[in-house]
């Protein structure tokens, strides 16, 4: 008779072993297992990324930086999330955790930097998350306009405490989706994102076969594809970094890595067919608009300041007509709330994580027994996001501008950390063949060092007060107080940690490793 092992329970310890033999010591969490395959895996990326809703708010600013480049530095942004993507590849075979960015970086380089690296994902979350509920109650109302025919019905959003309130709605109605479990997260997510992806095929395709028919469009060129074309070197990096931002959430399916089936490998090839996905669709909807309405600083073209910030509110009616174009609001309405729902996945996981491995109180590390999922964390993301939502709304509209601006500091932060993690926690094995330098080095290692240039340059942009709302403080911009002070936050959150739970940043409970070399006979 075959013996049958029995499951680990959460907070057990698993002595996993890798393909090099060695012992990793981390600690299950009682997640359900076998809940996701590739398919379900890169639907949840595609969903974080929300794709309409970055493209309906990144076009317009983008080529106003970098103008007719647009679908090349689209290209550029994705060479370093591409790059980054290998080092979650390879970190996630070795070693399969929820807590992905936190648990690879302790065990890299350690409690202190992988606490930092779990925080900038944390934070950075929590202020997506508060951006996409503000994002989706504007669309909902803006629909709800379109559908009644009624101006007053839109102008509902405008009502400050009736938009706080439908926020809040958003981020309750997400949270409880996310706290019953992974599958139901899948299926909602199949039709939020088929419904996404269809629409904006269709609203491609019309704007292409409408190009030649209104004034101000242009015939598509390759030297749209070329970022050497860019005028200058701080257009480039201002164009990257709006480029790197509309990538940004891919990681989710890493996060779910303990409820995939086939853990070690189904994330990663679910976070690169995620990828191919979203950069096609970029490509696509850039070039189509590009060829639409041109670039011109009137009118519907891209390039006008008064309509940069939702393009598709204004190209919806005059390229899809009123019948269809409505549909472009629901996408957008649907990619905000979508994102919205799967958002909770890595920071729920990652604070379960933490929590497991005593980095955060143990409150978070709680399981419910019959959605197997982080039912604490999830609650708590919820609260944290709904709270500092209300309050930056109350405060100043300026504020929660600049907190927004300020998101890409966070996100260079800890891609980067996680990045570098892969190059150090492989360094042994990175000489046994050519395959590992590139894939487990140097791919990885370049995207480190493209992303921290782009979190210097951006923490040197963001002392100027005219970068953001332009409000300043002390004569310091907004958006570096704020991107400054939340990652300082959590120096401080970090400190406090070290006096409740020694152990873990005395290196005792997750510890610090470094696969042997096996040459193979």
């Amino acid at each position: 008779m075959t013996q049958v092992e029995p499951r680990p329970q959460a907070g057990d310890t698993v002595r996993g072993v890798n393909a090099q033999g060695d012992k990793q010591g981390v600690r299950t969490k009682g997640l359900g297992g076998n809940s996701v395959g590739l398919m379900g895996g890169a639907v949840i990326g595609i969903s974080t990324v929300a794709p309409v809703y970055c493209l309906t708010s990144t076009l317009g600013p983008t080529v106003g930086e970098v103008g007719l480049q647009m679908p090349a530095i689209f290209l550029a942004g994705f060479l370093p999330m591409l790059l980054v993507a290998f080092a979650y590849r390879e970190l996630n075979k070795a070693l399969p955790d929820c807590g992905t960015s936190f648990t690879w970086s302790v065990k890299a380089f350690g409690s202190k930097i992988g606490w930092m690296c779990g925080w900038g994902l944390l934070v950075a979350t929590i202020v997506v998350l508060s951006n996409l509920a503000g994002v989706a109650t504007s669309f909902f109302w803006l629909t709800a306009g379109e559908v009644t025919g009624s101006a007053d019905v839109a102008a509902l959003d405008e009502n400050k405490a009736v938009h706080i309130l439908t926020t809040l709605v958003f981020i309750g109605i997400a949270t409880a989706i996310s706290y019953r479990g992974i599958t139901a997260t899948k299926w909602v997510q199949y039709a939020l994102v088929g419904l996404q992806l269809t629409v904006i095929a269709i609203f491609a395709f019309m704007a292409i076969t409408k190009a030649d028919q209104v004034p101000g469009s242009i015939d598509f060129s390759f030297t749209w594809l070329n970022p050497f074309g860019i005028e200058s070197f701080s257009a480039f990096t201002a164009g990257l970094s709006l480029s790197i931002f509309i990538y940004w959430g891919w990681d989710a399916c890493l996060s779910i890595n303990e409820e995939s089936t086939g853990s070690a490998r189904t994330p990663g090839r679910s976070a690169f067919l995620a990828m191919v996905v979203i950069v096609a669709s970029y490509l696509l909807v850039a070039i189509a608009v590009q060829m639409y309405a041109g670039i011109g600083e009137e009118g519907t073209g891209l390039g006008n300041p008064d309509t940069s910030d939702n393009v598709f509110a204004v190209l919806a009616g005059p390229i899809m007509g009123p019948g269809l174009g409505i549909l472009l609001f629901v996408a957008v309405l649907a990619s905000a709330a979508a994102s919205l729902q799967t958002t909770f996945i890595p920071v729920a996981r990652t604070a379960l994580a933490m929590s497991t491995y005593e980095a955060l109180p143990p409150a978070f590390a709680r399981v419910n027994p019959r959605f197997k999922t982080p039912g604490r964390a999830t609650v708590w993301a919820g609260i944290a996001t709904g709270v500092f939502y209300a309050v930056m709304s109350l405060v100043s509209e300026n504020v929660l501008v600049d907190t927004i601006y300020a998101l890409g500091l966070m996100i260079c932060f800890y891609y980067s950390i996680t990045a570098f993690a892969c190059v150090w926690f492989f360094r042994k094995e990175l000489t046994s063949s050519f395959g590992n330098l590139m894939v487990k080095g140097i791919l990885p290692g370049v995207g480190g060092l493209m992303l921290t240039a782009v979190f210097g340059k951006t923490l040197y942009d963001m002392w100027d007060p005219a970068y953001g709302s332009g409000s300043s403080v002390l004569g310091v911009g907004s958006v570096f107080v704020i991107g400054v002070g939340l990652l300082l936050l959590g120096v401080v959150i970090m400190v406090i940690m070290q006096r409740r739970s020694p152990a873990f940043f005395r290196g005792e409970v997750l510890t610090k490793e470094t696969p042997s070399l096996v040459v193979a006979d």
